[in-house]
């Protein structure tokens, strides 16, 4: 049985376990994760702005991290009694997200795992990962969402991009981006990636932390900007880094095997939460 309410779905019974996607929050391409995981969980798969319940193309402002983890803790605050805590997994985006939850309210987080969450600024060649977003956000104003999306996949793997030639004076043969974006990737770029990526993680709150916070990355993404970042924020904040199955988007490419990692590191960690 599934519940739908805004902005979020509840579906399985167990222990809470609260789901952040990545991207723009849009949970497209979960349903493999989440079926499998509400055999032994609660999942509550968490929609930030509302895209899956009927926002997109509404209007759009730029997203900041702490609306993101304040609206999960509200979330949280309708499913569970006062003074009760939850399993957090995010993803990418929804990893910084998970990160800021476990900061700002420790008491509602039983244990978070972030997988590949892109915080580059714990990295030591930052500015140049944050010139590179920028560049990707004005490739999609000046040449649309696939340009912007090829710039940013070559950026994530360190590879060499050449930008598209501009067309003949006085023709376009490239459609500008709707005013609107009407699509979770257009979001995500145009609201989501510049902001998401300048997080600066609160190190000082974490570390206390640490037990309750696995960072992850994926098996196949070892070379790439995400998974590098993860393996940082890991080594800063003293908590445990693992694997997961599949690269970036492995809970989307390999659904049954990443719900069984992620059972199998959650299920066996005790609650450390002060009653």
């Amino acid at each position: 049985m599934t519940e739908t309410t805004a902005h979020h779905e509840v579906r399985g019974s167990g222990p809470v376990l609260l789901v952040i996607p990545g991207g723009a929050g849009h949970p497209m391409g979960l349903d493999g994760l989440v079926e499998r995981l509400a055999g032994r969980f609660t999942v509550v798969t968490y929609d930030p702005m509302g895209l899956a319940h009927g926002r997109l193309g509404e209007p759009v402002e730029d997203q900041r991290v702490e609306a993101w983890s304040d609206g999960a803790r509200q979330v949280l605050d309708s499913l569970l009694p006062g003074g009760e805590s939850a399993y957090v997994f995010g993803s990418s985006s929804g990893g910084i997200a998970a990160l800021d939850l476990l900061t700002s309210h420790p008491d509602r987080v039983r244990h978070a795992v972030a997988h590949e969450p892109p915080g580059v600024t714990v990295l030591p060649d930052a500015a140049q990962h944050r010139k590179m977003f920028e560049d990707v956000y004005e490739t999609y104003r000046a040449a649309g969402l696939q340009a912007a999306s090829v710039r940013l996949n070559a950026g994530l793997e360190d590879r060499m991009w050449e930008a598209p030639p501009p067309p003949p004076v006085g023709t376009s043969h490239i459609a500008s981006p709707p005013p609107v974006p009407d699509k979770p990737m257009a979001v995500f770029i145009a609201h989501v990636l510049r902001q998401f990526t300048a997080y600066e993680p609160d190190f000082a709150t974490l570390h206390p932390l640490a037990a309750r916070l696995t960072l992850a990355g994926g098996h196949e993404s070892r070379t790439q900007l995400p998974h590098r970042a993860a393996r940082m924020l890991a080594q800063r904040s003293g908590s445990d880094f693992v694997e997961f199955p599949g690269g970036h988007i492995g809970a989307v490419t390999h659904p049954v095997e990443f719900a069984e990692r992620l059972a199998e590191r959650l299920l066996p960690v005790p609650s450390q939460v002060s009653r």
